[in-house]
């Protein structure tokens, strides 16, 4: 198929249009993994999975390899959802090209990001809970490190997390439509 001049397979066109999410935490074992994990289930539900590659990472290389924490297991298993297969890794350089979508749990990390993303692709970067109406018009824009606190801690990250995945499904599943309209018909 001819598109713009090129040759593009229809499977590297529907490939395209995928949208690719990383969330972003420090350390990636709290905060990112449970935004991973609830998001992936989300995206599942509404009919996307085939279409969204989701991922996390952390800022900073504190846990490489290591399963996400075992109270965030906990936390996210008790409400259905299954982050155990998930290990930590930093961000990468490779990751501001790779992902269309960097959602950002804090505003120290979301500065971190900033500050190495390229110029060109800082509309690319967003905060989690931009994508909550509840919370953002609270102002309440930042999902707290339950790391040094209780079992209600991570109970609130997975309220905020669950909260803002609605938003971000919504948002992502409008970024679909937008690459599916605008994609020429496969004959």
């Amino acid at each position: 198929m001819f598109y713009g001049g090129v040759v593009i397979s229809p499977y590297t066109l529907l490939m395209t249009c995928n949208t690719r999410v990383l969330f972003i935490c420090m350390g990636n074992i709290c905060r990112s993994p449970t935004a991973e994990g609830v998001f992936r289930e989300k995206v599942r539900l509404a009919g996307l999975a085939d279409r969204v590659s989701i991922d996390s990472a952390g800022t900073h290389n504190y846990h490489p390899g290591e399963a996400p924490d075992a109270r965030s297991q906990r936390h996210a298993k008790a409400r259905g959802y299954d982050i155990s297969d998930l290990r930590a890794r930093v961000l990468r350089a490779e990751d501001f090209e790779r992902f269309d979508l960097m959602v950002v749990m804090d505003e120290a990390n979301f500065a971190t990001v900033r500050a190495r993303l390229p110029e060109d692709a800082r509309s690319k970067l967003r905060r989690m809970m931009e994508f909550s109406a509840y919370h953002s018009a609270r102002r309440a824009l930042e999902v707290p490190d339950p790391y040094y606190g209780e079992a209600a801690d991570f109970e609130r990250v997975l309220d905020m997390v669950e909260a803002a995945s609605e938003g971000l499904v919504a948002h992502v599943r409008a970024q679909i439509q937008r690459a599916d309209s605008a994609r020429p018909a496969l004959d």
